[in-house]
């Protein structure tokens, strides 16, 4: 073996730690960029376990990442928290990422929207990718199954202001909850935004910049727009034409 691809093999096996299943690096990745980015996962579980001292498998914990009301917090194996990220945990039923779920960067998740009510929280399937730049406000509760992918600057709301009086100023009429629940194997694209009472499906694809309204969004159905609608089913050869606009 060379020493080339004896560095090489050892990126993948590091990768593969990393991501917690067989990875393989693209060869055309300089190894300079590898070693890099394997100095900054060994800097984020270093900080991860002086953070999470008595945990068996703490997270990896990127740089001016926060966490609030860690006792509430449960994690699975190989989770990691990116940098900028913030979580706080307070809820009735507290955060739960499972293993191999990754928060993206500069990402806030907010079990309680406000101190007047306590939130519900928010529990994550396996191997769920958060996205950067998101928002979960959890105060109604969300759930995410496994294998489910979020793309970047993409918030769920699942709370809902009270708006029905004009002799009372939208702030003091109080919230209703009934929270969001997404499936498993599904997709939301860049700057989706998911509002309460929402059911998304197994397999669905939610397209990039659709708003989702309250309602149920059939299994491996592919929606668009504001509001999002159904444009097509996934493997079917008629949505085609629209899968530039999902990413």
């Amino acid at each position: 073996m060379t020493e080339r691809s004896l560095a090489r093999s050892v990126a993948d096996r590091l990768a593969t730690l990393a991501k917690g299943t067989s990875f393989r690096v693209d060869p055309a990745v300089p190894f300079s960029a590898v070693a890099a980015t394997g100095t900054r996962l060994v800097l984020m579980s270093i900080r991860g376990r002086l953070r999470f001292p008595i945990m068996p498998a703490p997270p990896r914990v990127g740089r001016r990442a926060r966490i609030r009301n860690a006792g509430k917090l449960r994690l699975g194996r190989n989770v990691q928290i990116s940098d900028g990220a913030f979580i706080d945990a307070l809820s009735h039923n507290g955060i739960e990422l499972g293993s191999g779920t990754v928060v993206g960067r500069n990402t806030r998740i907010e079990g309680t929207g406000s101190l007047r009510t306590l939130g519900e929280g928010m529990t994550v399937g396996e191997r769920v990718g958060l996205g950067t730049d998101c928002f979960y406000g959890c105060a109604g509760g969300i759930t995410i199954g496994d294998d489910t992918l979020v793309g970047n600057f993409v918030s769920l709301h699942s709370e809902n202001h009270s708006a029905e009086r004009r002799d009372v100023v939208i702030r003091e009429q109080g919230v209703t909850h009934a929270g969001i629940r997404i499936g498993r194997d599904c997709w939301l694209g860049a700057k989706v935004t998911v509002l309460d009472g929402t059911v998304i499906e197994d397999g669905c694809i939610i397209a990039a910049g659709s708003v989702v309204t309250r309602g149920t969004y059939e299994r491996y159905g592919i929606y668009a727009g504001v509001p999002a609608k159904r444009i097509g089913t996934r493997g079917s050869e008629s949505t085609v034409p629209f899968r530039e606009g999902i990413t």
